[in-house]
């Protein structure tokens, strides 16, 4: 099922062909540096492909990972993470892979996202949570109309070590006014 596309991409739902390129990707220390995960493998990808399966899309209180594809290529760029907090409120998260970073394309699928579920789904209110230390997410979220509602201080205990976040939201009422 596709979700939405942009100019450059194509926003759909996984298919068992992605799993290798996405378990790789995310098997980047790089990729895996801000994430919950450390290490990465082709297993992994199967049992949230599996998972995935089994819950209804918009399930409220559920994760789902959406596969962000190159339209000219067809190549798998990275994912969007979408929790349904429940019918009015969302969560996102965007990895992309490491060949792909810092060509817009995370920028395009936000905003692609953001018209998705603010115009099409009537969504109210998306919230994104980023570790103050992760600059290139942040910075995303400004850009594409985020604002910084909270900074919590050591307030995660992340891979060994404490770890501060930003937290950021965007109303409909206010994608609408920038659009």
């Amino acid at each position: 099922m596709n979700i939405f596309t942009t100019t450059r991409i194509l926003c759909r739902e996984f298919e068992t062909e992605d799993l290798r390129p996405f378990s790789l990707y995310r098997a980047d220390p790089k990729v895996a540096q801000y994430q919950s995960w450390s290490d990465y493998s082709y297993q992994d990808a199967l049992g949230l492909f599996e998972q995935m399966q089994r819950t209804p899309f918009a399930t409220p209180d559920s994760w789902v990972q959406l596969a962000l594809e190159c339209r000219e290529t067809r190549q798998l760029l990275g994912d969007l993470a979408l929790h349904f907090i429940d019918d009015q409120q969302m969560e996102i998260g965007f990895t992309l892979a490491p060949q792909f970073q810092h060509q817009g394309y995370a920028t395009e699928a936000v905003n692609g996202l953001l018209y998705y579920l603010f115009i099409e789904r009537g969504v109210r209110r998306i919230v994104a949570t980023t570790d103050c230390d992760n600059r290139p997410s942040w910075s995303l979220l400004e850009r594409v109309g985020f604002r910084r509602e909270a900074h919590h201080i050591e307030n995660i205990f992340f891979k060994g070590q404490w770890g501060s976040e930003f937290v950021y939201a965007i109303l409909a009422s206010e994608f609408a006014a920038a659009q």
